[in-house]
């Protein structure tokens, strides 16, 4: 054995058998030079946090106790000793001790006590400390322990890192909340990095919400005392939707803010959302934006100033930029990019350094978004929607990694805590954008539930973004997912009103049912197509009866109750723990839209609805041989037979030919408030898909058929084709013959130039749903 697989061996033995250092009767003591309020904050955070795991509250002490009792010192970097005890701090000042939010945590057996040293920077470093000591203790019911030795620094790589806590009725919980939950979970965002709070203020007042604990006019400044409380940044999102040219309407809100700035106790950044919402030109906004700067330090004077450019056109956008060139405004301090803003790594070539850039991302939403969940099955998108419960934590990894670089950190779009391990992983990586998410992921089910399921909840998180993972029929994994959580239930029944836990159990049970369900109901529409295959011009409207009545029966005979019922009950339970609203109807809602996923939870995957429109328009028909040839059109939709190709465009199931993606995901619609009863492939489009075709038949003529709405300019292998049929109105079809020296290789690639269509709204733009190369 070398010497050095000796000192390993060594090194080993002695950390293994290091006995962890018990801590259930510890005091925690903190130096004078820990300013108030973090003073007590800091204490308060320790003691409350483990007595709720462990029963166990810790005592505080003014002086140094007695060998006997170990201790958890507080102390800033710049004390080189507390009570005569030195501390531990680096001797290199590029230590992260030292560095702003910076912090080292320190295991010492002094003389024989036990010490845990946390040392910070600065009063967010001390908060910081204690949260990575939070996240590492192991605590049970009487059992407070520490592995040690302990020896972490750590500081931020980002030095914005927030999250939008918006109390009014969009969001689908925070309106429910007291100041005590807000002030839990702000203090829980705190402990796993997080720096700041939004806010949005004013206007919101005035449509108020069912839920409102207490007025929004007081919330907003309870939770500038919260963030003063933690020492987090207080930001506000303050839009502005009428005409500034409006000189009353524009002093009045000046006075608005005036008065929000006066009564914040702490106020630190204004962020305007340029175009979103809103229609003033930066002509108009710079200026209002000076003013509100100038009443804003009167009360805050080192708080900041920030626009998006969100919404804004080429002309507005180059407008901007010209106006930092020429003035040069030391009061903007910089600017935002979210949804619909410019491209964020343009923005920060365009933006002088001297202004810093911050990211406003939507980790709330996955679908109709700025990062939606990519590929994502319809039967999901009909059903959980845009606002469920979404864990997604390696593709947000993925997305902070790829576009923080070009920011100076972030303050998230949030609409109600169903993001809550998204806004957990951002805040972790905008600390250490390389921290494994695994590892994440086992603080945060160590911390939020226990040690006993740290490994086992954290793989069960990562299932469920898995369950997100292309055709959902083809996926297996979600009945292992749901199997593995049933188990994890019925182990941990003290966590059964843990909100987070019901949540996660939610996207369990709601996950396996939608497959259920879609496999059920897809499999009575192949045998109602088989009914309406064999009609003849003598049985028609029988057949049509029958067929319905096949479809039907995923409401006669639902699929997997059970699975329903524990959705229903859990909602039940969300809505008791955390005020999360998943229906309109039952728990008010503000909209469909808003996580109301319950009010969905039967929506049909399969296309009853559709049918029973469609043969009543049939049925009304005279002519008995236009009737069976709606029928054959309707049961070939989507088996056009031999030879011949279907795809339905932007479903990750049945369009194995497309090529293409939405990057916003407005290829899944949103129709009659989400229960539109068109054809389920209508619900899918593109407006320029692209296909790639092989092993055609060299000797065969083809047709293309697309069905869709609006125009459909259409290249086959780039030679742009006149079509035959061109019906522009919604769900009608469009057909074109493929010259037959394009198919001699025997494959093709399709592809649609883009319309010009600039001057409409997007919901008016062209769109195609369905696409047919049929062999003649």
């Amino acid at each position: 054995m070398t010497l050095c697989m000796a000192w390993m061996l060594f090194f080993f033995v002695k950390i293994s058998n290091a006995q962890p250092v018990q801590l259930k009767n510890a005091a925690i003591a903190v130096s004078p030079s820990v300013p108030d309020p973090m003073r007590t904050t800091v204490v308060k955070v320790l003691q409350e946090e483990i007595s709720k795991r462990t029963a166990i509250r810790l005592n505080t002490t003014g002086s140094w106790p007695v060998k006997s009792v170990p201790v958890i010192a507080i102390v800033l970097s710049s004390d080189k000793e507390y009570t005569g005890k030195k501390v531990p701090v680096s001797s290199n000042t590029a230590s992260a001790e030292y560095k702003k939010e910076g912090y080292r945590v320190v295991s010492e057996n002094n003389g024989g006590q036990q010490v845990i040293w946390i040392i910070g920077a600065d009063t967010r470093g001390v908060l910081f400390g204690a949260g990575w000591l939070l996240r590492n203790l192991e605590m049970k019911n009487k059992t407070l322990e520490l592995k040690q030795p302990v020896n972490i620094a750590s500081s931020p790589l980002y030095p914005i890192r927030g999250h939008q806590l918006g109390y009014r009725h969009t969001a689908n919980s925070y309106d429910a909340w007291t100041v005590q939950q807000f002030d839990e979970y702000i203090r829980e965002l705190a402990i796993f990095g997080s720096n700041a709070v939004e806010g949005i203020p004013f206007h919101e007042d005035d449509k108020g919400s069912p839920h409102f604990k207490i007025p929004a006019s007081e919330m907003r400044i309870r939770i500038s005392e919260i963030c003063r409380a933690y020492d987090m940044d207080y930001w506000v999102w303050t839009p502005v939707e009428f005409d500034l040219k409006d000189k009353n309407r524009r002093d009045a809100e000046l006075q608005v803010h005036e008065q929000f700035y006066k009564a914040c106790p702490r106020l630190d950044h204004i962020f305007f959302p340029g175009g979103d919402p809103g229609d003033n030109h930066p002509s108009e906004v710079l200026p209002f934006l000076h003013e509100l700067q100038k009443r804003l330090i009167k009360y805050h004077p080192n708080a900041k100033m920030w626009i998006s450019l969100q919404g804004f056109n080429t002309e507005q956008i180059d407008y901007f930029y010209q106006y930092l060139e020429n003035y040069n405004p030391d009061w903007l301090e910089g600017v935002v990019s979210g949804p619909s803003s410019p491209p964020i790594a343009e923005t920060r070539y365009r933006l002088p350094a001297t202004y810093k850039h911050r990211q406003y991302p939507d980790i709330t939403h996955s679908v109709r978004c700025e990062f939606p969940v990519e590929k994502w099955d319809q039967a999901y998108a009909l059903t959980l929607g845009r606002e469920s419960v979404n864990p997604r934590p390696y593709a947000f990894a993925k997305i902070h990694e790829t576009y923080a670089p070009f920011t100076d950190g972030f303050v998230s779009y949030s609409d109600g805590n169903h993001d809550d391990i998204n806004k957990i992983i951002w805040s972790m990586r905008g600390w250490d954008v390389h921290k494994d998410v695994d590892e994440i992921l086992r603080e945060y089910c160590r911390f939020f539930f226990n040690d006993k399921v740290e490994y086992s909840a954290a793989a069960g998180i990562t299932a469920l973004e898995q369950n997100w993972n292309g055709a959902l029929a083809a996926n297996g994994g979600v009945e292992a997912t749901l199997s593995y959580w049933q188990k994890l239930e019925k182990e941990n029944p003290a966590l059964k009103n843990n909100w987070r836990w019901q949540m996660l159990l939610l996207r369990a049970y709601y996950d396996a049912y939608t497959r259920r369900r879609l496999l059920y109901e897809q499999r009575l529409e192949e045998k109602a197509n088989t009914i309406l295959a064999k009609a003849t011009k003598a049985d028609a409207d029988k057949a049509m009866d029958d067929a319905l009545a096949m479809v039907n029966t995923a409401d006669k005979i639902p699929a997997a109750p059970d699975l329903r019922q524990r959705i229903v009950e859990l909602c039940d339970d969300l809505f008791v723990s955390t005020g999360l609203q998943t229906s309109v109807d039952k728990y008010q809602a503000k909209g469909y839209e808003r996580g109301c996923v319950l009010d969905f939870v039967d929506y049909p995957l399969n296309n009853r609805w559709w049918l029973a429109d469609e043969f009543a328009k049939i049925k009304a028909l005279n002519d008995a041989d236009e009737k069976l040839k709606y029928i054959q059109h309707i049961c070939r939709w989507e088996h056009p037979g031999n030879g011949s190709y279907y795809d339905d465009v932007s479903s990750v199931s049945k369009g194995p030919r497309i090529k293409t993606i939405s990057d916003d995901a407005t290829d899944i619609a949103w129709w009659d408030n989400g229960k539109s009863r068109k054809r389920l492939s209508f619900q899918t489009f593109q407006g320029t898909p692209q296909l790639d075709y092989k092993d055609l038949d060299p000797n065969a003529r083809y047709i293309i058929r697309v069905c869709g709405f609006g125009e459909a300019l259409l290249r086959v292998d780039g030679i742009r084709l006149s079509p035959l049929q061109y019906n522009k109105e919604a769900d009608t079809f469009k057909e074109w013959i493929i010259p037959l020296s394009l198919t001699q290789d025997g494959k093709i690639t399709v592809s649609f130039d883009e319309p010009e269509e600039s001057h409409l709204n997007w919901r008016q733009h062209s769109r195609i749903s369905d696409i047919w190369l049929l062999k003649q």
